[in-house]
């Protein structure tokens, strides 16, 4: 038996019995200090390792509870009790938005057991958070001048956009992490990237070393190529709208009021993916409005096919999950 399913030690603490406890149930799991009866065919026909662990003779010092046997798995309690609660209950994953944490737990187990219907159900709505194309990626945005993104298939807090991108990076959900990154540097607050982001209740969401590292160096080259040529805001520095311009003076002083000064010089923001309905957009005629917006949703593409770049990964077409 592998060691993460091993079994009870005598000398365990003190047992608590999960409200998971089927009368009927065949097989008793145990994770930590609390036990879960449930039916092994039930696992077993979910589970590629719970499958074949069926097969497998019992020893016989097995430890039973009330004859069934117990297999201890090293596991947090509460993944396990939404991993069951899932295996169980069909509706457990159908609800538009889902929390987070029933989402990890699913990720973490069901990698590691080998619940692959259930695995790709946590994984769409990480994936639907955190697209690979710019289609998906605009669809998600809000109709709001400034832009702040809430999630709609898993339930919204403060910090999950960091929690989204740790879990995506530590279960190899490599297709995420690109927009996941980049939706973690362009939050407006920069130092929150080192001081974390306080949850509603009462922990800190937090980033880890090395993705603070890569976000810090990202932020950099992102900003700088965001007015390079080809990419969204070239526009900005080589402005040559003077023909269709109907009101040139005014169009100027936008520019240079607010890109120019505000955007560029003294308050430097992420802007790449800017919504187009931002604000910054507002001072230009209409014809200047519209020739910006249709550079800067040009530039946009470009941009985000070189986004994994920026984040050291490899191009959209090389990323795999490896699950």
């Amino acid at each position: 038996m592998s060691s993460s399913a091993k079994r009870q030690r005598t000398e365990d603490a003190p047992i608590t019995r999960s409200e998971i406890w089927y009368q009927d149930g065949s097989v008793v799991l145990q994770a930590q200090d609390t036990q879960f009866r449930v039916h092994f065919g039930v696992l077993a026909a979910q589970s590629a390792f719970f499958r074949d662990m069926q097969g497998l003779p019992q020893p016989p010092d097995q430890p039973t509870v009330e004859g069934c046997p117990v297999v201890e798995i090293q596991d947090d309690v509460s993944d396990v009790k939404h991993l069951l609660t899932a295996v169980y209950d069909p509706i457990f994953m159908v609800e538009r938005a889902v929390p987070l944490p029933r989402i990890a737990s699913l990720i973490r187990l069901g990698r590691k057991y080998d619940f692959k219907k259930l695995l790709d159900l946590a994984v769409e709505r990480l994936t639907f958070e955190n697209p690979t194309t710019l289609a998906e990626y605009n669809a998600l945005k809000p109709n709001r001048l400034d832009d702040s993104y809430t999630t709609t298939r898993i339930v919204p807090y403060q910090g999950i956009l960091f929690d989204m991108l740790t879990l995506a990076r530590e279960n190899n959900i490599l297709t995420a992490l690109p927009c996941a990154y980049y939706r973690a540097l362009a939050i407006p607050r920069r130092a929150a990237l080192f001081d974390g982001i306080p949850r509603g209740d009462g922990t800190v969401a937090t980033l880890a070393q090395a993705d603070q590292r890569r976000c810090v160096l990202s932020y950099d080259e992102l900003n700088r190529a965001q007015f390079r040529k080809g990419y969204p805001f070239e526009w900005v520095a080589a402005w040559d709208f003077e023909e269709e311009c109907k009101f040139p003076d005014r169009c100027t002083h936008a520019r240079t009021r607010d890109w120019m000064k505000t955007a560029v010089l003294r308050n430097p923001e992420l802007l790449m993916l800017q919504n187009p309905k931002h604000s910054l957009f507002a001072g230009f005629c209409t014809q200047c409005r519209k020739r910006s917006v249709e550079l800067t949703q040009e530039g946009q593409k470009k941009a985000w096919d070189e986004l994994p770049s920026f984040f050291s990964l490899p191009p959209w077409s090389e990323l795999k999950n490896d699950l």
